[in-house]
């Protein structure tokens, strides 16, 4: 059963009474509702007016125990960021993702809430909330231009009871609106007489923004440059104080005018915002300007053969107005003297009289152009001058003469690269022009290739002597031009008909020795492999000479350190060996020498020649016997070595592999690149090895290949002996022990060495340096003294053996008594100072001066065939070759530590043998 209440204002609304209610009348479920409007002379507080504004609808669960309330929201006021979302306000520049608020209420009995929001239907959702937390989030951007409130439907229920508000959010204005121009882009026409100061347009623009952003001010965007200003609040665009439109200078202009916004708030941060846009101001023609001739100045002519009524000239002239030009009408001023008329409209000049009448050379008539109104009533004029001269009629062209009359080909013979500046004399032309005046004035011009001669005189009157000289010597080349053909042509210069002639200049060039030979290449690069027999090409050089006869002929030669073993042929240039030349690669790979190719009279010019001995596999890889028999640490590799004698890769590359080991094959392996042999990764003691031997002790043979990588491909092999045995303390102590893990890197030793040399030094100069300040500070030290030596005696040399122990711990602290005596320095006192006495220092002698190591003897050179050696597998390995000997190192330290393991393993066979 459900029973409803409508109350006129919250003021009528007792929970408890209405629960009273309930009861008796034993209803279920009670529905209160609140009408929308505010009851009609009633005065309320905030809060209740708040309230009173939205439609609640509460639902209150009732049970036979207890009675459930409604949930409620909190009313924190407008300025709250949570509550019921009453009055709430939001910039419309809330990026979308924000929390904007937090619905926040509560339940009378302590349950837990829970909130919703919705919109009407069609409307736009804005919003989202979390309904555990309340948080409402921005979903949509806002506009306010567009929709400046939102209402929305706010709940919170504890699951039983749920009560509904509608609340309005106002969306705040944010500066992201330009302004609007409402009447730009436009175009207007004014007048060019338009005062300065007058108004010509009023511009509107509008900014749909509120406050300071809706406000608009104008500008010019460029103000300094035109002729207009506007007026930044109204917008009224006026033509400058003190400017003039003129039709005739420009009859359009641009304005171009920017309305900006006053500014406001965007996403934090202030912002300007405009817009810009252009008015364009036709300038319409007035008539205030006269006539304009065009063309001027204006010369005519009168020629002996004209006839009365010949134009002679025409004048134009146009209104200076072109917007709205009236017709123009032409007359004589003065001038003319009665020989000359002109037509009113065109503008023609007519002859009256025959040419031979006219009493003066040149006549200076006056024209006037005047306007016409549409009526026939004169208006603005203009006056120019129009110069005719009489003159003769040009009828003679220039003309080229020799000796013998005119001619138009001229020849001559010389030999190539004269001295520039050079007259041809050869030459000797003539140029005339019969007519007088100005008819008779031409100019000179030669036209051929380049630039290698030059005419003089360039500008000529009736009659000259044509001179040519030699302008660019190197270019007149007999081996490029064996003949010049060239052009020479006059041309009349201030005669309308422009009569020209031309003649025909041929040179024929003469040959001289002027070239040296010159080679193909400056250098040249050859290959030949070192079993070329003698008499054997090698390259072909070619050198060419362009002069020609014996000039061209060219004689080939070598010279040079690196060409005793070649040839040259002294007319083809082919280098090849001498007959009884044998090239070896091992001996010298690498020859250089110069060639010379040289013509008749001496004239050369040299090339280089590098030649290259190409390499054979012609050595086969040998071992150094040194290796033939050693001992192997288990942990330690045992080294070889083979050498090759051939000089390049991969002829003297040698690759290592074992062929076979006794008694076991699957104990060794071996670096196939540096020849070391090692035990297999598995090999830790001696142990194993007798465990896959079954062997207490043996001695292992390996047959060891060495084969380079030639083609063909050479080998030798050899048998290394070996004994196995493990790592022991030596008696020479750690370092022994050191010296024997490292007696195959002899870098690990030297650099051992040098840490404690270094380490040594270090102290040294710590203790010098702490005594000498010591000794500074108790002023010690004295500026001036003389140093006086003893005579000291030669000390021999004794070196003690590191590794021998001495008989008892008490002689390693004994002081030798037979040491001889140091020398003594005395230092005596040169200033006499009280402080300072006699002192008398010793120190140890320096060591006396090493010479120089002499440099290795040069290897021994063995003439005729060589000797192979045939490898066996059996035997010891094959002969070492003779002429690269290789001196053995000579390790006293690793000696004495295999000999000890020799002892040791022999003395280990005998107890095993016992």
């Amino acid at each position: 059963m459900i029973m409803e209440f409508t109350a006129s204002s919250i003021d009528d609304f007792n929970p408890n009474q209405r629960k009273q209610q309930q009861q008796e009348a034993g209803v279920m479920n009670i529905s209160l509702k609140f009408p929308c409007g505010r009851p009609n002379g009633s005065v309320l507080s905030r809060n209740k007016e708040e309230t009173f504004k939205h439609l609640i609808v509460v639902f209150i669960s009732l049970s036979s125990a207890q009675a459930d309330f409604a949930p409620y929201f909190y009313d924190n006021g407008p300025y709250s960021q949570n509550g019921n979302l009453a009055l709430f306000s939001l910039s419309e520049d809330t990026p979308v993702g924000t929390q904007i608020y937090s619905l926040n209420g509560t339940d009378p009995e302590g349950q837990e809430v829970s909130y919703g929001l919705s919109f009407d239907p069609g409307s736009k959702e804005y919003f989202r909330v979390d309904p555990v937390s309340g948080n409402i989030t921005l979903v949509e951007q806002l506009d306010r231009e567009k929709q400046d409130s939102i209402d929305v439907l706010v709940s919170i229920t504890d699951g039983k009871s749920k009560v509904v508000e509608r609340v309005t959010i106002f969306v705040m204005d944010a500066n992201d609106e330009k302004p609007e121009f409402q009447n730009m882009p436009a175009i207007i026409d004014v007048l060019e007489t338009m005062e300065p100061g007058s108004s010509i347009y009023k511009v509107e623009a509008v900014d749909r923004d509120t406050g300071s952003g809706g406000s608009v001010t104008y500008y010019l965007q460029n103000p300094q440059s035109t002729l207009f200003t506007i007026d930044r609040h109204s917008g009224v665009l006026r033509l400058r104080a003190g400017e003039m439109l003129d039709y005739e200078k420009t009859k359009t202009h641009f304005v171009n005018i920017i309305a900006k916004d006053g500014g406001g708030n965007f996403n934090g941060r202030e912002q300007f915002l405009s817009s810009s846009a252009t008015l364009t101001v036709n300038v319409i023609d007035v008539q205030d300007t006269p006539p304009v001739f065009i063309g001027i100045p204006y010369f005519g002519y009168v020629y002996e053969v004209s006839v009365p009524g010949s134009a002679i000239f025409i004048v134009e002239a146009k209104d200076g107005d072109v917007g709205n030009p009236n017709p123009i009408r032409y007359s004589f001023e003065e001038g003319d003297d009665g020989v000359f008329s002109i037509n009113k409209t065109s503008g023609v000049i007519t002859l009256l009289s025959h040419p031979m009448f006219l009493k003066r050379e040149i006549f200076n008539i006056k024209v006037r152009a005047s306007e016409v109104s549409p009526e026939g009533r004169p208006l603005d004029y203009e006056v120019t001058t129009v110069v005719i001269r009489v003159v003769d009629l040009n009828n003679n062209p220039p003309t080229f003469y020799g000796e013998k009359g005119p001619q138009n080909i001229f020849e001559l013979t010389m030999y190539e690269h004269p001295p520039e500046g050079e007259i041809l004399r050869g030459l000797r032309i003539t140029v005339n022009d019969s007519d007088q005046g100005a008819n008779a004035k031409f100019n000179l011009r030669l036209i051929g290739p380049g630039r290698m001669l030059r005419v003089v005189p360039q500008t000529v009157l009736n009659e000259a002597q044509v001179t040519i000289l030699v302008e660019d010597s190197a270019a007149m080349d007999y081996e490029k031009h064996h003949f010049l053909t060239y052009k020479l042509l006059a041309v009349e210069i201030d005669t309308p008909e422009r009569f020209s002639a031309t003649a025909d200049i041929v040179i024929h060039l003469l040959d001289t020795n002027d070239n040296a030979p010159k080679f193909s290449s400056d250098y040249y690069i050859a290959r030949i492999p070192e079993n070329s027999p003698g008499g054997s090409n090698v390259v072909s050089v070619t050198a060419s000479d362009p002069d020609s006869g014996p000039w061209g002929d060219v004689q080939y030669s070598i010279y040079g350190s690196g060409a005793d073993l070649f040839l040259i042929q002294p007319t083809t240039g082919i280098i090849y060996t001498q007959p009884w030349a044998s090239l070896d690669a091992e001996v010298r790979s690498k020859y250089n020498f110069y060639v010379k190719a040289e013509d008749a009279e001496g004239k050369y010019s040299l090339a280089e020649v590098f030649v290259t001995v190409l390499d054979l596999n012609d050595h086969s890889p040998a071992f150094n016997d040194n290796f033939l028999e050693t001992t192997m640490v288990i942990g330690a590799p045992v080294k070889i070595e083979a050498i090759d004698d051939d000089a390049e890769v991969p002829n003297n590359v040698i690759e290592y592999a074992i062929m076979k080991a006794e008694p076991d094959n699957n104990i060794f392996d071996i670096n196939a690149d540096t020849g070391e042999i090692m035990l297999k990764s598995y090999i830790k003691s001696m142990a194993i090895i007798q465990n896959i031997t079954k062997q207490s002790d043996c001695t292992w043979s390996l047959v060891v290949q060495a084969r380079d990588r030639g083609q063909p491909s050479f080998s030798t092999t050899a048998v290394i002996k070996i004994d196995i045995t493990e790592a022991t303390q030596l008696s020479g102590g750690p370092l022994g022990t050191f010296l024997m893990q490292s007696r195959n890197k002899p870098l690990h030793v030297v650099a051992l060495l040098a840490g404690v040399i270094s380490v040594m030094v270090i102290v040294t100069v710590i203790i010098s340096t702490a005594t000498f300040m010591r000794n500074k500070k108790s002023n010690r030290i004295l500026p001036n003294r003389r140093v006086r030596r003893r005579q000291r005696n030669q000390s021999t040399w004794n070196f003690k053996n590191p590794f021998r122990k001495p008989e008892n711990p008490g002689q390693r602290f004994r002081v030798q008594e037979e040491m001889e005596r140091e020398p003594e320095v005395i230092v005596e006192n040169a200033n006499y100072n009280n402080n300072v006495s006699n002192v008398v220092r010793q120190w140890p002698p320096p060591p006396p001066p090493c010479a120089p190591s002499l440099p290795p003897p040069p290897p021994p050179s063995f003439s005729g065939e060589r000797h192979w050696a045939v490898p066996t597998v059996s035997a010891v390995v094959a002969a070492k070759p003779k002429r690269r000997p290789v001196t053995p190192r000579r390790d006293t330290v690793n000696t004495a530590l295999v000999s000890e393991l020799k002892m040791r393993l022999e003395q280990k066979r005998m107890q095993n043998h016992q």
